[in-house]
């Protein structure tokens, strides 16, 4: 196991961030989620 430094909460907010732009997949099923989110509030 390679030993890594403690890293802040920023820095995993902007790494896991980085990630997923660059994962189109899961980032439109986030926006479907948030998209069926407000439809369900506007009823």
């Amino acid at each position: 196991m390679r030993k890594f430094k403690k890293r802040s909460f920023q820095e995993l907010i902007l790494e896991n961030k980085r990630q997923l732009l660059n994962d189109k997949e899961a980032l439109e099923k986030i926006e479907d989620r948030l998209v069926q989110k407000h439809l369900d509030k506007a009823e």
